[in-house]
């Protein structure tokens, strides 16, 4: 197994294993739908979580990995008839453990045209490996569906902002002047759709799937992108 699936399998533990302790605790009496009531009171939601997923396409060969916290207010109470009656949330994310496994770094030969205008083929080496970063979401807005006994789901939209410790995504490093440089920054626009499932008053457990867009808005010389990936969230939440 690599380190990178270990840190995934443990944290996923860390999570899992508090939540089926509190599971096989009760309701308190004449409160049997934990996760209605929860939502009736328009509370706040404080959580911790952990990320993982892979990119798409010409991106497959990536993988992600995070952890970090939310907060989230609900702030209305439920609207609209039928699937879609509900009540909107306000969110946001803090992600201080951020990374992405991409291959490792490799050399190619690039084709190279130098200001007298001739050219060469020229070996040079991508930019990959693992990238580390931080992350931010301030804009989360959810749409938490009517809940039921037990699982409240939601649908969402999002934004929010990478800063890598490098360039990232991985580009071809070209001569000194020459355009051809990504970004550390990048944005992270973002829809998924999720549920939370109370394990008692108060306390749920949540799972989220997310397609996720990561792109520099030409902030450097080049925006190759992650044009998608998917990415799991499994978290714990306290609704206050």
């Amino acid at each position: 197994m690599t380190k990178r699936y270990s840190v995934f399998a443990l944290a996923l533990l860390g999570l899992v294993c508090p939540a089926l302790h509190l599971r096989a605790q009760q309701p308190a009496p004449g409160n049997d739908r934990p996760a209605a009531a929860a939502l009736a009171t328009l509370p706040w939601e404080y959580g911790v979580f952990f990320d993982g997923g892979v990119g798409v396409g010409d991106r497959s060969s990536f993988t992600f990995a995070n952890a970090g916290v939310r907060l989230g207010k609900v702030l209305t109470t439920q609207h609209l008839p039928g699937l879609l009656r509900g009540q909107f949330e306000y969110a946001g994310e803090l992600t201080p453990y951020w990374q992405s496994f991409t291959p490792a770094p490799n050399v190619h030969d690039a084709h190279v045209v130098y200001p007298d205008g001739s050219s060469a083929f020229v070996p040079e080496p991508y930019n990959g490996g693992t990238f580390t970063g931080v992350s931010i979401t301030p804009i989360i807005l959810r749409w938490d569906l009517k809940a039921g006994r037990r699982f409240a789901p939601f649908l969402q939209g999002a934004g929010g902002l990478i800063w890598t410790n490098h360039k990232y995504p991985p580009d071809i490093i070209v001569p000194e002047g020459t355009p051809g440089g990504t970004s550390v920054w990048n944005f992270t626009p973002q829809f998924g759709i999720g549920t939370h499932y109370f394990l008692r008053n108060g306390r749920s457990l949540y799972l989220t799937a997310n397609a996720v867009h990561i792109s520099s808005a030409s902030l450097g010389d080049r925006n190759p992108g992650v044009n998608a990936s998917v990415q799991f969230q499994i978290g714990y939440t306290w609704w206050k």
